[in-house]
């Protein structure tokens, strides 16, 4: 009976010890106090009573957020910043004994850090240089946090806040240049328009002035066509009378007709040469004698004969 107490006894001392190590966490081991091993992912025994998991570690990546701080820039504006810093330990060894607290240690020494970087820049540098200031802090951090077991991945700035005067100013500043902007854009707006209207009227006066000129084109080219085609008919009417063998009696009586229509009733004078004025006798002479070209009527010729005679003798 007691044989079997005591390796029950022993059946539960060795399940006690047997240790589970979680996957991405390691467990630091002391024997009798003094450092001994650290176990990895799997699973493992203690030696009862003598060893003991100090220290539980995840190597997992964790995030740092440190609360606002004051923050004094170089020309003296106070400013509450707040970063967020993401690390890892990669040593758990260097980590259970590298500080009493890392973790604090490693937000003490953030804030100490940020006040050194923004002090060395005014206030538009803090807050046009995130990324500048991130990196910085970044290589510090990282490089004071190795002998803790510390990898510093990144650190960010999360919030900058400057008081509150400097806040309204920037935003009148903000403002100021937005209505600056937005009379400029209207500027190139009117400018455009008025660009655009002055294209069109010359545009307009460009085609109104082509519009001329072809029409005087046309005009001057169907005058032009029209007495070419008089000229034409005239000669052809010349060449007509000549193949026709006219004489030059007739060709003297067109001469006539041609002055008569150039006079037209109006008031001018038409100079006809001897020879016109001897051919026209000529003329009139062979129309007496032959009747011909005589519009008169011989009846009314008669009646004013009869007329004239005198009523005593009748």
């Amino acid at each position: 009976m007691g044989v079997l107490v005591v390796f029950l006894l022993i059946v539960v001392v060795l399940i006690l010890n047997i240790k589970i190590v979680p996957q991405a966490h390691e467990f630091v081991v002391e024997l009798l106090g003094k450092y001994r091993t650290t176990w990895s992912a799997g699973i493992h025994i203690k030696i009862p009573f003598i060893e003991r998991i100090s220290k539980r570690v995840t190597l997992k990546e964790q995030v740092l957020d440190s609360p606002p701080q004051p923050v004094i820039t170089k020309d003296n504006v106070t400013m509450q910043i707040d970063t967020v810093i993401y690390y890892a330990i990669y040593d758990a060894k260097l980590y259970a004994y590298g500080a009493v607290n890392p973790i604090s240690a490693l937000s003490n020494l953030a804030a100490t850090t940020l006040r050194n970087i923004v002090g060395e820049l005014e206030l538009d540098g803090t807050l046009t240089s995130r990324d500048t200031i991130n990196g910085k802090m970044t290589s510090i951090l990282d490089e004071a946090t190795d002998k803790w077991g510390i990898k510093v991945h990144r650190v960010e700035l999360k919030n900058i806040i400057p008081p509150t005067e400097i806040q309204n100013a920037m935003e009148k500043q903000i403002k100021a240049e937005r209505d600056r902007r937005e009379t400029m854009l209207q500027a190139e707006g009117h400018k455009a328009a008025a660009i655009t209207r002055a294209e069109g009227d010359k545009q307009a006066m460009i085609l109104a002035a082509e519009g001329e000129r072809d029409a005087r084109i046309a005009r001057a080219e169907g005058e032009a066509k029209a007495i070419y085609l008089s000229k034409k008919a005239e000669a052809d009417g010349l060449a007509a009378l000549k193949e026709a063998g006219v004489d030059a009696a007739v060709l003297e009586l067109k001469k006539y007709e041609a002055l008569v229509a150039m006079s037209d009733g109006k008031a001018a004078k038409i100079i006809v040469p001897t020879d016109a004025v001897d051919m026209t006798k000529s003329n009139v002479v062979f129309a007496e004698t032959t009747g011909l070209g005589d519009k008169t009527d011989p009846d009314k010729t008669k009646k004013k004969v009869e007329q004239k005679e005198d009523p005593c003798c009748e």
